[in-house]
């Protein structure tokens, strides 16, 4: 992280950015997608040539109120107001992701019964998980703990496998690895999962270039089981708070086949979590 990856992200999200958002007269006629770097500098209160040497890696790290201003002036959500402090360095960087789950969360993966759960941290790797969860992907006690991430499964095949669906999944995984890349900059693990998964994915690799953010909780995930065929779930994420982890729940629409299908599972001979 450092001066490119901030500029990078400016432009990105000024590109994005339509006049008439930004409060901007309408009709005048534009060569290139969203707001000027004059207006946007306009908008932040800073001078022209400012904001074009933050673009372009050449400025100094903006004051954390300049990044307000120009988050105001970029109509930033939260979680890009976030991810834009960190590329400034206004935000402490970790060395790498938390590993220990605090036991009041593994308890609630034994008690959410037949609902399929497990937790990730921000590399996504599977820190914990429940019997349901296992039955539904795949049998992560018999891997060993450094195969244990989910996007790695997810390019060897099988359920962890990203079915093409066009339901906005990959998009949430590449906003998620974007943040975790930017509290986590020293992480070579993490880096080269990136790298390994645009390689893998082009609509993945597609979406990391966009650098769009979001804070997503609930998505849509089709998955195909070897044994049930395809499955359209929702997966929901519940964050752990004091950590990087979240609690993915999958879950089916009451009355389909898909929730059929999740029930067979229930009653199925079941595989164990983790101790």
């Amino acid at each position: 992280m450092g001066k490119r990856d901030l500029g990078a992200f400016l432009r990105s999200r000024r590109e994005a950015r339509s006049s008439v958002a930004a409060g901007l007269p309408a009709g005048v006629r534009r060569r290139t997608p969203g707001l000027r770097r004059e207006e946007v500098a306009a908008l932040a209160g800073v001078s022209a040539n400012y904001y074009e040497r933050l673009e372009q890696a050449r400025g100094p790290h903006p004051s954390p109120q300049v990044l307000a201003a120009l988050a105001d002036a970029l109509g930033l959500s939260g979680a890009e107001r976030e991810h834009l402090g960190r590329l400034a360095g206004h935000a402490p960087a970790s060395p790498e992701p938390g590993a220990e789950v605090p036991a009041e969360v593994r308890r609630l993966l034994d008690r959410l019964g037949p609902v399929p759960a497990y937790v990730l941290n921000a590399r996504h790797d599977v820190l914990a998980w429940n019997p349901p969860a296992a039955a539904l992907l795949v049998d992560f006690a018999a891997l060993p703990p450094g195969e244990r991430n989910v996007l790695r499964l997810s390019m060897r095949g099988g359920p962890l496998r990203c079915e093409p669906a066009g339901d906005g999944f990959t998009w949430h995984v590449a906003s998620e690895l974007r943040q975790a890349v930017a509290r986590y900059p020293a992480d070579r693990r993490l880096a080269d999962l990136v790298r390994e998964f645009a390689a893998h994915d082009p609509e993945f690799a597609a979406h990391w270039r966009e650098q769009e953010l979001g804070t997503a909780t609930a998505v849509p995930k089709r998955i195909r089981h070897p044994r049930l065929g395809l499955i359209d779930l929702e997966l929901q994420e519940l964050r752990v708070p004091g950590h990087d982890h979240r609690v993915v729940l999958l879950t089916a629409e009451p009355g389909t086949a898909s929730a059929a299908k999740l029930e067979s599972l229930a009653s199925a001979p079941r595989l164990r979590a983790v101790r």
